[in-house]
């Protein structure tokens, strides 16, 4: 299976930067994953932007389901393990992602009823990620 990050903007913050990269090389021990950044005001790197339609395309929304770390992990395990190939979440800036963008998610997930900075949702966004993995692995981490 694969894990595909789009990301409206970039992480400039280096601490985040550091942050995610680190989750991101932990995820790999358990699922491909990538990770892409898109220009907000580039209409052009959206319309590039394609998705697998087969991918389950998650949407980080503060309007999404909110789910314990325990659920997401359980969630991910049965979509794993019904086959499907490709899990895309997208994580926008303060302003979140077009229309377009929003239409085609599969799903929408709010990490938290708080506000978080887009730079610190995507941190957390992999950490979640990566917890999830271990907790299905029954790797120590998550305890």
């Amino acid at each position: 299976m694969k894990i595909r990050l789009v990301m409206l903007g970039k992480t400039r913050r280096l601490e985040v930067r550091a942050l995610v990269d680190d989750y991101m090389a932990r995820i790999r021990r358990f699922a491909e994953v990538e990770l892409t950044e898109l220009r907000e005001d580039s209409a052009a790197s959206l319309r590039k932007l394609t998705l697998d339609p087969a991918a389950t395309v998650v949407l980080l929304d503060d309007a999404g389901k909110h789910q314990t770390s325990a659920q997401f992990a359980r969630w991910l395990g049965e979509t794993r393990d019904r086959g499907t190939r490709e899990i895309v979440f997208l994580c926008g800036a303060a302003e979140g992602f077009p229309e377009a963008l929003r239409r085609r998610a599969t799903q929408k997930l709010s990490l938290s009823s708080l506000t978080f900075s887009h730079e610190l949702a995507r941190a957390m966004l992999t950490e979640q990620i990566y917890r999830a993995f271990a907790t299905l692995a029954g790797h120590p981490y998550p305890k």
